[in-house]
């Protein structure tokens, strides 16, 4: 397993984690797959990423630290403590500050993060936005500038308006509107400059706004890519797109087109719930494609 922490010649990358080991049944998360098809790939992804005796996806939820240029920045923030989540018992009504200790460990405060990126707006990606305080949501990062596609906010603001809680487990009420009502929100379009080196990635189809984070170092590209790849199962299967992504088709396509980049120009792929390596690389192999080291 690689570290959860790295240097990139440049920028700082560190692991925050919240929920780890997220086993889902291979069969809830990709109704498409059959596990024999996994069987010549079982090297690759046993033990970190599936469950060959379990049938189970194994997934980590953390949000990845990016420190660059004075600028510290927090990538999707996870399931969250005290929020109502009765539909997913794992994310129910938590106690546990375990996120919190991890952001301290790495010697920061929440006071101490400038920027808050969200890929997206799905519950498992908000959920530490906010806290509990006094009985009201406030956010969790008080000097943070939380930045998120203008799509996608408009997408779950107009969903909650419509029928409110009965959207993505009522997170749009408890972890994204607080940031909105404190002046804390940045909506910015696809392909925003955010800062020296980032920039905002359009990467649609899981939700109808998700956005990746792009990093240009040195002449090296690093992607955070959020859902757009949940596994390295979609890495040998990217034609499977999960129960949960918003247009199927569309994800489809998204991700094919990145791993299709990932492989021309030898990006460096940082998706949200990878388990063990940070990140990874993509080779074409056979018509196909395979995953490789990421340094």
């Amino acid at each position: 397993m690689s570290p959860d922490h790295l240097d990139l010649g440049g920028a700082y990358l560190r692991r925050i984690t919240d929920l780890d080991r997220f086993a889902l049944p291979l069969s809830l998360l990709f109704p498409e797959a059959r596990q024999q098809e996994l069987e010549p790939f079982r090297a690759d992804l046993a033990p970190w990423h599936y469950d060959f005796d379990a049938g189970a996806v194994l997934l980590g939820v953390h949000s990845l630290l990016l420190r660059l240029d004075g600028l510290t920045v927090l990538i999707d923030t996870c399931v969250g403590a005290c929020k109502p989540r009765p539909a997913r018992p794992e994310w129910h009504a938590r106690k546990a500050q375990g996120y919190l200790a991890a952001l301290a460990a790495a010697g920061l405060g929440p006071e101490d993060i400038d920027m808050v990126f969200c890929t997206h707006l799905h519950a498992d990606h908000v959920g530490w936005n906010t806290r509990l305080q006094d009985g009201r949501w406030v956010p969790t990062f008080p000097r943070a500038r939380y930045v998120m596609g203008r799509a996608e906010h408009d997408h779950w603001q107009q969903a909650e308006a419509q029928a409110p809680g009965q959207h993505n487990h009522g997170a749009y009420a408890d972890s994204v509107l607080p940031v909105v009502a404190a002046g804390q929100a940045d909506l910015v379009e696809d392909g925003a400059d955010l800062h020296h080196g980032l920039s905002v990635l359009p990467l649609p189809g899981h939700s109808p706004g998700q956005t990746g984070l792009a990093l240009d170092l040195q002449g090296r590209r690093v992607v955070f890519c959020g859902d757009a790849i949940h596994s390295p199962l979609q890495i040998f299967r990217p034609d499977w797109s999960s129960r949960f992504c918003h247009d199927p088709d569309q994800a489809r396509r998204t991700r094919l087109d990145l791993l299709e980049q990932a492989v021309a120009e030898d990006l460096a792929l940082i998706p949200a719930h990878l388990r063990g390596a940070l990140g990874l690389r993509v080779r074409g192999h056979g018509g196909g494609f395979r995953p490789a080291p990421l340094f």
